[in-house]
C-alpha cells in the first residue's frame, strides 16, 4: 500500500488558497462586486480621505 504524501497534499492547498486569494483581489481591484454583498466596505485606495467635507454634497 503506498503512503499519503503530505507535502503534495499541503502545497496544493496553499496553491489553492493563492489562487483564491488573487481572484479576490482582481475582483477588487475591477470594482464589480460579484454578488453585490458589503457594498459599504472601506476603501483602500484614497477615496474615502478626500471626502468632501460638506455632507450636504452627494458623493458619485
Amino acid at each position: 500500500m503506498a503512503t499519503p504524501n503530505y507535502s503534495y497534499e499541503k502545497r496544493q492547498r496553499e496553491l489553492a488558497k493563492k489562487r483564491k486569494a488573487e481572484e479576490k483581489r482582481q475582483r477588487k481591484l475591477s470594482g464589480k462586486p460579484d454578488d453585490g454583498s458589503a457594498p459599504d466596505e472601506p476603501q483602500t485606495d484614497g477615496e474615502a480621505a478626500s471626502a468632501p467635507a460638506d455632507p450636504a454634497t452627494p458623493q458619485t
